[in-house]
């Protein structure tokens, strides 16, 4: 037996998990105010991870990160713990008398699941959202090019990156972007026309991954970060049941996921 593998016997005999995921490289954001809660103060930790594979990818998402292009993520705010992580349980999920209502309100509308790419329609219903949501959120505005839509989102070396494309009469609507493991999927980003609003393409979208993920018999479905007090983010906890990440630990700790009390 090698010294590696020697190695990875006594952490499986201690009750350890043996991946070792290593970084490219990490930092801590300046502390800024929260986007989110702006009473709050925001830090987050980031790791930058050029190559992922699968079973390591599902580890990080266990404990709460999540990957935008080469950067992998999770709150680390100082005096706040508010933002949590929270999955779906696919095998158990149903939806609800409105969420059908939205799969019906959107039945004319065509599903494409493949590997991410650019086009000028992408840029252009990215850059006509966030545009949107500066006039109604406040968001911060600029255009973006292709090169920083690359960098962005689909940088690094990840086989498990697919975009979920939402056409209409041959339009492009929306785009998400998911990653696909055999165990996990997780939500990366999702962007929509803003003359689909009025029919709740960001329920929608998570329906539809929810039903990918039901006949691929992948257990959880990951949407990313939830906050009580945030009412945008409200639409997450009605896809019931679903598992809220109990704390952020390190790579080697056991992830609690708890189910919230009614």
């Amino acid at each position: 037996m090698s010294p590696r593998d020697a190695d990875r016997t006594q952490i499986r005999e201690l009750g350890m998990n043996p991946i070792n995921i290593q970084d490219d490289y990490r930092l801590l954001s300046p502390a800024s105010e929260c986007s989110y809660l702006p009473s709050e103060t925001s830090v987050m930790d980031y790791r930058i991870i050029l190559a992922l594979n699968s079973n390591e990818y599902e580890h990080l998402l266990e404990r709460g990160w999540r990957r935008q292009g080469v950067h992998v993520f999770r709150p680390a705010c100082p005096a706040c713990n508010k933002c949590r992580s929270l999955r779906v349980n696919v095998a158990e999920f149903r939806p609800s008398k409105s969420q059908r209502r939205v799969l019906r309100q959107n039945q004319d509308v065509q599903l494409i699941v493949q590997r991410p790419v650019i086009t000028y329609q992408h840029i252009e219903v990215f850059n006509r959202y966030h545009q949107d949501m500066s006039q109604r959120r406040g968001w911060r505005f600029r255009q973006v090019d292709p090169q920083e839509y690359y960098q962005s989102f689909l940088s690094g070396d990840y086989d498990f990156a697919r975009e979920f494309l939402y056409l209409r009469d041959g339009q492009l609507l929306g785009v998400g972007l998911v990653d696909v493991t055999d165990n996990a999927m997780s939500s990366v980003y999702f962007f929509h026309d803003p003359a689909w609003r009025n029919d709740s393409p960001g329920t929608f979208s998570a329906l539809k991954e929810l039903e990918f993920a039901a006949a691929r018999n992948i257990p959880f479905v990951y949407l990313g970060y939830w906050i009580r007090e945030n009412q945008s983010m409200q639409y997450k906890n009605r896809f019931r049941p679903h598992e809220l990440l109990d704390e952020y630990g390190s790579d080697h700790a056991n992830p609690n996921w708890k189910s919230p009390e009614v």
